[in-house]
Formats: structure tokens, C-alpha cells, sequence
């Protein structure tokens, strides 16, 4: 039997799969942070630039200060960045000066452990990006190998890129990431093993999504078969799109006759506080799901399929999802079966989305234009050579095509003003100005935000628009708060 150790996915993919990466806003991760710290998680998915973005744009909020406050709450446990290697928050690819300028400010702030996530697989960029990382100061750095289903992507594929890993000594572990949630027990049993002896003895991990429900038997034979770290969510933030559940997982690793040292009761309390955060602010709540097998088809991640529902419901057409999941299978396969993980899968859907509206391909989205251009390295298979004559046939794609390269760090610099932070360059020089300006605007975030006063502050909040309201008072044993409109003060 084996120790297992746990990393907790509620902050960063947890929230991207269930709540629209919205959910979170920075007193939320400062109010639970300290609990989570005391469970004993072996590390935190925490942030990607996606995530840094949202903060900005939808929350005004600072992500480099949300860093750096959690870090301060959770002086032990490991926070991890998830990056491509190539971009940071835009789609656009970024300068390699400018990724290493990325890294070394995300050290600077906080975090100690990276995911590599090449899209592609191209190990000669993952292993660029590796030596980047070690380089700004990562104390771990974790290779990924992103399983899907193709002819392709057969277990000696996945052997072959995790030997590579591990020879490369700048990646200190590995881990197979499902982001469909369709890696069966059945694969399981022969794909792990295979990748396990290609490791030695660099360690490996498993991130699968219980999207279609196969993950949470999947990870209790995982220990058996070489892993040491399962990914799971907490509460409200586990099953459904996202991942196992973390109570669920540990009871039954541990009635496989597993050991997962982790503080339960501290474990419980993190899982109350998103019970009571979810029914305060109304926020979906993952359940167990049932087996669906057109997910081998389309392979939509999580977080994608639950912010493709929602768009689709805003513009009127949710009646339309069903013929979207259908589009999305045949756009893949016209696009050379790219591995359905972030970018690839937002680009699939938005061109699938085009389709099903109107005419075939007679719009196409700047970002599959650059994906056919090869911006994104190599597809895994060919595009079919009809959808990419019809796509690189018209004056954008020559547009694109003829773009400036990247611009480095020093080039950005002397477009915006002098004497900002570095993280506020980084910010400026990927985001729309006036994002970040509403974000310094607001000021630095509250924090903490415990959604139990969450009925006391709508209560205050509703009194308070009302004119004929001018005195106030809430006491209960040990408390007194009085607020007057004008003319008088608070006392407490």
C-alpha cells in the first residue's frame, strides 16, 4: 500500500470548471487560505494567466498582490502557475524575453512550483521553457503529458514523452493531465505503468476530471499503478466539470488501504467554507456525473463546456448545445485533432460557434487563423487541406501572417510609462490600458470576505438605499453596531 499525497485544484481549476473562473475574488482566497495551509496539501493549483486576467478585467482586482498576500498565508505549502510556455494572459504569443520576465516576477511574488503544459508536445519547447523556469528560481517544475484519445496518442506516445522528461534535469516531476475527464480504468491500468517505467524514479501525478464521472475510480486504483499525488477539489469545487471530490477521494484511497496524511478536520472546514460560499453568492455546486460517451467525441475540458453553456444561454441559443457539441467533434478533426486543453479547445468551440450560426468557416476567428499559420506549433495531425485552403484564402489570414514578431521587454517598456512596476508592464502590455487603469483605481482589494455575512451586508445594503431609513442598530449578546445616515457616527 502507498502514501498518497493530495493537491487541491478549488482555487484556480476548480473555479474555472464550476464557477466561470469568476467565483473567487481575492478576500475569498485570503479568508481560506490559512485553512488550507493546515490540511497538508501537497501543493495548490493556484493561478494561470487566464486567471490573472479575470482578476483584472472582471474583479479589479490585483492578481500580482493576490500572490503575494496568499503566499503570506501559506508559507508551506506550494503554489502553482500553469502556463504554455508561450503566452501570458493575451492569446498572442509573447517574446521569450518577456515569458522570462513573466517567470521571474511570479518567483518574486510567490510561487515555487510551475506546470509546463506544451499543447503540442513539442519537447524541444518544453524543455526551453524548463530551463526558464529553473532559471527565474521554481523550485518545481512538473512536466505534462495531456492524454486524449486518437490513433496517435497510444500508450507508447506517452512513454516516449515522459522518458524524455525524465532525462531532462530541469523537470522535477510529471503528470498525466485529463482535462475531458476520459482516462479510463481500463487505459489506466496500461498507460500509468507504461509511463512509469519511462520515469524512473522522477515522481508522477494524476489530474483527471470526473466530468463523465470515470475519475474518481480511476484514482483509487492510481496508487497501485506508480502515482503519488492525486488532484482534487474541495466541497462544492469537486466533481462535476471539475475533479474528484476531496472527501470522497481520501475515504476511498484510504478503504483501498492507502495512507493520506491530511488534517481532516482542517479539511472540513475548508469544504464548509465553499458550501457556505457557493449558497451565499448562488453558485453552482459540482455533483457526481453520469456516463457520457460523446465526450470522446468533442473532448470539451471542464471549465469550457461550463462558459460555452453559459454564452450560449446569454445570447438566447442554449437550445443550440447539443448541435455546438456535434460542430465541435468535426472542427477538431478538420483541424488536425489538436489536444483538447487551453488554448485549443476555447479556439475550437469559438469556430464550431461560427459554424453552427451561419455559413461554414465564412468567419474564422483570428486565433485558428494563426493556429493553421502554425503559430502554435505543429498540428498533431494535418488540417484537412480544404478547410485550411478555405481559412488561409483571405486577406486577414495575409494579415496575420505578415505580423511583426513579439515584442521584448525593453520595446515594451518605452510604450508605457516610466517608472511603472515590472507587473504592471506585464499587465499593460497584454491587457486593454483601461482594465488596468479601473483595477489601480479600485485600490487594493478587501482581505478577507466571509460569505456568512453575506445576508448581513445585502440586509445593510437594501436599508441603506432607503431614504426613510436614517437610524440602524444590530445587537446581539457581546455586540452592539449602530450607523446613522448624517449627523451622528458608529459605535460598536
Amino acid at each position: 500500500m502507498a502514501d498518497v499525497g493530495l493537491a487541491d485544484v478549488s482555487i484556480r481549476d476548480g473555479n474555472q470548471s464550476l464557477w466561470g473562473a469568476t467565483g473567487l475574488r481575492t478576500g475569498h482566497v485570503l479568508q481560506v487560505a490559512p485553512l488550507l495551509e493546515r490540511v497538508g496539501f501537497r501543493a495548490l493549483d493556484y493561478c494561470s494567466s487566464t486567471w490573472m486576467g479575470v482578476a483584472v478585467r472582471t474583479h479589479r482586482e490585483d492578481p500580482w498582490e493576490r500572490i503575494r498576500r496568499t503566499r503570506a498565508l501559506v508559507p508551506r505549502t506550494r503554489l502553482q502557475f500553469i502556463g504554455t510556455g508561450f503566452r501570458f494572459i493575451s492569446w498572442e504569443r509573447s517574446h521569450p524575453d518577456t515569458m522570462q520576465l513573466v517567470y521571474d516576477r511570479l518567483v518574486v511574488n510567490g510561487i515555487d512550483r510551475v506546470v509546463v503544459l506544451d499543447p503540442m508536445h513539442d519537447m524541444d519547447a518544453a524543455r526551453t521553457t524548463a530551463a526558464m523556469l529553473k532559471k527565474a528560481g521554481v523550485e518545481e517544475v512538473i512536466g505534462a503529458l495531456t492524454f486524449t484519445v486518437s490513433a496517435v496518442h497510444d500508450d507508447a506516445f506517452y512513454a516516449d514523452l515522459a522518458g524524455q522528461m525524465a532525462g531532462w534535469p530541469h523537470f522535477d516531476r510529471v503528470y498525466v493531465k485529463d482535462p475531458a475527464g476520459i482516462l479510463t480504468a481500463e487505459r489506466a491500468r496500461t498507460l500509468l505503468p507504461a509511463i512509469r517505467a519511462a520515469l524512473g524514479t522522477t515522481p508522477l501525478e494524476l489530474h483527471s476530471h470526473a466530468t463523465i464521472g470515470l475519475s474518481p475510480l480511476t484514482y483509487s486504483i492510481a496508487p497501485d499503478l506508480g502515482v503519488e499525488v492525486v488532484q482534487t477539489g474541495c466541497g462544492p469545487l469537486g466533481n462535476g466539470s471539475s475533479l474528484p471530490e476531496v472527501r470522497r477521494t481520501v475515504a476511498n484511497l484510504r478503504e483501498m488501504g492507502h495512507t493520506v496524511d491530511v488534517d481532516d478536520r482542517a479539511l472540513d472546514l475548508v469544504c464548509g467554507f465553499f458550501d457556505r460560499l457557493a449558497a451565499a453568492e448562488e453558485l453552482p455546486v459540482g455533483t457526481p456525473q453520469d456516463f457520457d460517451a460523446a465526450f470522446f467525441h468533442h473532448q470539451i475540458a471542464g471549465g469550457v463546456m461550463t462558459t460555452t453553456r453559459r454564452q450560449l444561454r446569454e445570447i438566447g441559443m442554449e437550445d443550440r448545445f447539443e448541435a455546438l457539441v456535434e460542430e465541435v467533434g468535426r472542427v477538431r478533426a478538420e483541424l488536425g485533432h489538436p489536444i483538447m486543453v487551453t488554448p485549443f479547445p476555447q479556439m475550437v468551440v469559438s469556430q464550431a460557434l461560427f459554424n453552427v450560426l451561419g455559413e461554414r468557416y465564412a468567419t474564422v476567428p483570428d486565433q485558428v487563423v494563426r493556429y493553421v499559420l502554425g503559430s502554435f506549433g505543429r498540428p498533431t495531425g494535418p488540417v484537412d487541406p480544404d478547410v485550411r485552403d478555405r481559412i488561409l484564402d483571405r486577406p486577414r489570414a495575409r494579415e496575420l501572417a505578415a505580423e511583426p514578431p513579439p515584442a521584448p521587454p525593453e520595446e515594451l517598456r518605452r510604450r508605457f510609462p516610466r517608472g511603472i512596476s515590472d507587473e504592471e508592464l506585464l499587465l499593460r502590455a497584454h491587457m486593454p490600458g483601461e482594465q488596468v487603469d479601473a483595477m489601480l483605481a479600485a485600490g487594493p482589494a478587501p482581505r478577507s470576505a466571509d460569505p456568512g455575512l453575506a445576508p448581513v451586508l445585502s440586509l445593510l445594503a437594501e436599508l441603506g438605499s432607503r431614504r426613510s431609513v436614517h437610524d440602524l442598530a444590530v445587537a446581539k449578546p457581546g455586540f452592539r453596531l449602530a450607523v446613522r445616515r448624517s449627523g451622528g457616527g458608529t459605535g460598536g
